[in-house]
């Protein structure tokens, strides 16, 4: 029984040093977006780099656990604009800019999680994102698509259909994201309303799942 309740205090301690570890690279990915270092990392912590891998072993590691917990936070997010208590365009608005939202209040962190380092003349140097990117995407995707099917009848091949939707517009919403973010052409409320009108045909016509949460 002690052992076990030592080993419990072990797990606990080392999730606590996780997150502080994970708090400490948020912040040098905050200040230095793309370019930031398994380096300046550990310094940020006030620990050495070969602690940092035993936490994470590689920066892959480092950067999957970075992923997950902003994907986490997304997901959340998203899912309460298309839970909360308003009409279907409205909701569909609205969780077209709780994505916009967030990569604008955060674009550091976001061309971190979604572009390499483009001044990585050495090893050392920033994080080959590249490789990462594509999973996260598909995780938004395939969560997307749960919600749709949860929610939207969309008839005969309806679960296929929802994973092509979710997929589909995680794409959409990343791509003109990205080129809003670099290029400001519009408001975001423009940007908003002009991908909600690209939706909203058969979004429009689509009924309600039965027995689901409703859209």
């Amino acid at each position: 029984m002690e052992t076990t309740q030592q080993d419990g205090r072990q797990r606990s301690a080392a999730a606590q040093r996780r997150r502080e570890l994970l708090e400490a690279a948020d912040r040098v990915v905050l200040r230095d977006g793309p370019q930031a270092s398994m380096n300046a990392i550990a310094a940020e912590a006030g620990i050495t780099k070969p602690i940092l891998y035993r936490h994470f072993g590689d920066k892959g590691g480092l950067y999957r656990a970075l992923a997950k917990r902003h994907t986490d936070a997304l997901l959340a997010a998203l899912r309460a604009a298309l839970d909360a208590p308003a009409e279907r365009r409205e909701r569909v608005e609205a969780t077209l800019d709780t994505y916009l939202a967030a990569i604008e209040a955060r674009p550091q962190v976001y061309r971190f999680l979604m572009h390499p380092a483009e001044e990585a003349h050495q090893p050392e140097q920033g994080f080959d994102v590249g490789r990462h990117s594509a999973p996260l995407l598909r995780r938004l995707g395939e969560e997307l698509a749960t919600v749709i099917a949860e929610r939207v009848d969309l008839g005969p091949d309806s679960a296929q259909l929802a994973r092509v939707w979710g997929h589909g517009i995680v794409g959409m919403m990343h791509a003109a994201g990205d080129w809003w973010l670099g290029e400001r052409p519009c408001s975001r409320e423009r940007l908003v309303s002009s991908l909600a009108d690209l939706l909203w045909g058969r979004l429009a016509a689509a009924g309600d799942r039965a027995g689901g949460p409703g859209f």
